[in-house]
């Protein structure tokens, strides 16, 4: 025991010179250290993508990776607004053809009702080639050396990097045509087979033709390879190596967004057949895990628990980075890499993160280049000057942190039953009535309270960047609002409540009963914040003297009364899945009631005015032919009223100094290949950020020394006792 002291103290002291010596390196960084300085990426996420196959992936998360990987013919322009759809592997956008029902050619600017077909032909960039992968990898006959696979050969096989072997190939028209035969294959389970057979000619009878072919599930439960190509379908047709041709039934001008997405991307034969083989998805060796992509980036690692990693694709047919933009963005450096090749980044690393607080706390520290606000977050990264504009505070401008913000294209409303007897209908009365509700309803005070501040007040249902959607006094709601002193004030309490009187309910008060008018709310309610959420939607009646009754329920449910038309009110959402104007008008178009037709107008709004002009607007080209009769329809709707607008909800992040060439863009999903680092200004600042505090050391080394004092004091007297 007195040697252990005596050993301890000057093993103790060691430590403590080791430690100092330390001093200028940080303890806490979460990557290897032989990545200090590399072009990398950092960043994380939630939980492992479920799918990464474009035929069945349809989710955020999903297309984080998969957009930087597959590569469909076109893709939206990085910094142009409204969103614009350019090139990406075509040479140019789609040539498009319009016939009657004999076949015979139309001209372009030939009515809707007319045309019968529409041909897309697109013809695609020759020399793009593949990631590298074992699909492509050939032996010295030419034959594909890992297409013929048996248990044996897999027996040491557990993820796509045991394969010693890989190979690439260019990609050629016929590539996405397979892919979307793909998307007609039953058992692939295409979220977008329903809309696609929709539109595209002879796609539901191509899977009926797949269905015929009877391929069973071997042992395995997998089915094996089927040849597609060997399959005939009228929809879509293979004009040459670099050309191909899609069928559309009738006239569809959304269809060319479509083509911006993952689903309508390039799939080579060979991947298939190399993941359908026997004993494949027992090792998690299939699309879903390891995707082939023409991209700038494919995926090389996938380690759900811990890590997914990106690479730079060396066979990257090459693209360079945008020379136009918008006012403002050569000002703000986004156009400093104008005509500079593509990507910027070597790799993208994301780390398996599932609380929001250690996250934000790594980005602090700089180990993370960007991050999202959590609420929690929200008042230490955020403040609003006496305009409401959001601003950084002042610890965060400290850091060079930059701020981004952007009206996303999604748009949260309230709405009104409206075959319902009493908010519904199209009687002065019930009009009146939603129009004094839709005033009382203070949404700007909603967006303060409940999104801290992240929302644009609608003045309609069309968002920023969608065409149709007009700026200041031109977008104004005079329903709800005046234009005064150059921006809009929302029409007084008193002005609500003479609209009410008008509407038969003096104070709020039901005529029939004389008691305050009862008004059901159908909410999905689930915690403590849909209950203050709550409790201030019945405050809004109240200033009305009407009594909101919350109906809560779970989701569902809230869905079956919604189905069936027996709820009163309402609020709800809408994301664009594309940038044009019908996907959000067609939620207030008649036959798509969704109590009559099963559709997505869960207000059963029908206004014959409205849908007429709907039906001429939907398959218009942009110009202002189609802006005047938008401009109509949503006139139309705000007179109606079967929606409080609600607004739209505003997207922030956060990035450090380091990471430049970012603007939010809404639709893209591509946008990696973008972003440009500054590893040494990274490193410098993580280093000045992570300096270890050495202090509390020192001091528990000088507390050590002084409590050891009396210890070795007492040892060398009872040394000198023993010796006398």
């Amino acid at each position: 025991m007195q040697k252990g002291l005596m050993t301890g103290l000057p093993g103790a002291l060691l430590v403590m010179i080791l430690l100092a010596g330390c001093g200028e390196s940080a303890w806490n960084n979460p990557w290897p250290a032989r990545e200090a300085g590399a072009n990398v990426l950092y960043s994380s996420f939630e939980e492992r993508p479920k799918h990464l196959d474009p035929a069945r992936s349809y989710s955020s998360n999903e297309y984080a990776f998969l957009a930087q990987i597959y590569e469909p013919p076109l893709q939206y322009h990085f910094l142009l607004r409204p969103y614009q759809l350019i090139p990406l592997t075509a040479e140019s956008l789609p040539e498009l053809a319009y016939f009657d029902a004999e076949g015979r050619a139309l001209p372009q600017d030939a009515p809707a009702a007319a045309i019968a077909r529409s041909e897309y032909l697109i013809r695609i960039r020759p020399g793009s080639h593949y990631q590298p992968h074992p699909a492509f990898a050939q032996d010295a006959a030419g034959g594909y050396r890992y297409h013929h696979l048996t248990p044996a050969d897999l027996e040491n096989v557990n993820r796509l990097a045991d394969f010693p072997e890989t190979g690439t190939r260019e990609l050629t028209a016929a590539d996405y045509v397979y892919q979307i035969k793909r998307l007609a294959v039953p058992w692939r389970h295409s979220p977008i087979a329903g809309v696609l057979g929709e539109h595209i000619q002879d796609f539901n009878e191509l899977t009926a033709r797949i269905e015929a072919q009877a391929i069973e599930p071997g042992t395995d439960g997998e089915r094996p390879y089927l040849d597609l190509d060997a399959i005939p379908f009228a929809g879509a047709e293979v004009v040459d190596r670099y050309r191909y041709r899609i069928h559309v039934k009738g006239k569809y001008p959304q269809f060319a967004y479509w083509l911006a997405m993952p689903f309508l991307a390039p799939m080579p034969w060979e991947a298939e057949r190399f993941y359908d083989q026997p004993g494949m998805k027992a090792r998690n060796l299939t699309l879903d895990w390891y995707p082939v992509g023409t991209g700038p980036f494919y995926l090389s690692e996938n380690n759900p628990n811990l890590r997914m990693e990106l690479t730079r694709n060396p066979h990257f047919h090459g693209e360079t980075y945008p020379s136009e933009g918008m006012p403002g963005d050569a000002a703000a450096g986004l156009l400093a890499d104008a005509g500079q090749p593509l990507p910027f980044i070597d790799r993208a690393v994301y780390a398996l993160e599932k609380e929001g607080i250690p996250y934000w706390n790594k980005f602090l520290q700089g180990w993370y280049d960007s991050s999202g606000i959590s609420s929690d977050a929200f008042d230490q990264a955020i403040r609003f000057d006496n305009q409401g504009g959001a601003g950084l505070t002042e610890a965060m401008a400290a850091k060079g942190i930059g701020l981004l913000t952007s009206v996303e294209t999604s748009i949260a409303y309230m709405g009104f039953n409206m075959r319902d007897p009493v908010v519904g209908g199209d009687t002065e009365s019930a009009r009146l009535l939603r129009q004094a509700i839709a005033i009382a309803v203070d949404y700007e005070e909603y967006i303060a309270i409940f999104a801290n501040g992240r929302g644009l007040i609608a003045q309609g249902p069309l968002p920023p960047g969608i065409f149709g959607y007009r700026e200041g006094e031109a977008g104004l709601n005079p329903t709800v609002y005046r234009w005064q002193e150059g921006q809009a004030v929302r029409r007084t309490l008193a002005e609500a409540q003479e609209l009410l009187t008008q509407a038969g309910y003096a104070e709020g008060r039901d005529p029939a009963t004389g008691q305050a008018l009862s008004l059901n709310f159908e909410a999905v309610a689930s915690g403590p914040d849909d209950k203050a959420r709550l409790n201030w939607l019945r405050k809004q009646f109240a200033k009305l003297g009407i009594e909101l009754v919350v109906r809560a329920t779970d989701y569902n449910r809230f869905q079956e009364k919604m189905r069936q038309g027996t709820g009163q009110i309402y609020t709800w959402g809408w994301n664009a899945d594309y940038p044009d104007p019908e996907n959000f008008l067609f939620l207030l178009y008649g036959p798509n009631s969704k109590m009559a037709g099963e559709g997505e107008n869960a207000s059963n709004y029908a206004n014959p005015e409205f849908d007429a002009r709907f039906e001429r607007m939907k398959n218009m080209d942009d110009g202002p032919e189609r802006q005047a009769l938008i401009d109509e329809m949503i006139a139309i709707a705000r007179h109606d009223g079967p929606w409080v607008w609600g607004y739209f909800p505003k997207g922030f992040s956060l990035h450090h100094a380091w990471l430049t060439n970012l603007k939010p863009n809404l639709m893209a999903n591509n946008t990696l290949k973008y972003r440009r680092l500054d590893p040494e200004l990274r490193q410098r600042l993580r280093a000045a950020w992570n300096r270890p505090v050495l202090w509390p050391l020192w001091l528990g080394l000088g507390l050590l020394v002084l409590g050891a004092v009396p210890a070795i004091r007492g040892y060398r007297r009872r040394e000198r006792e023993r010796a006398l």
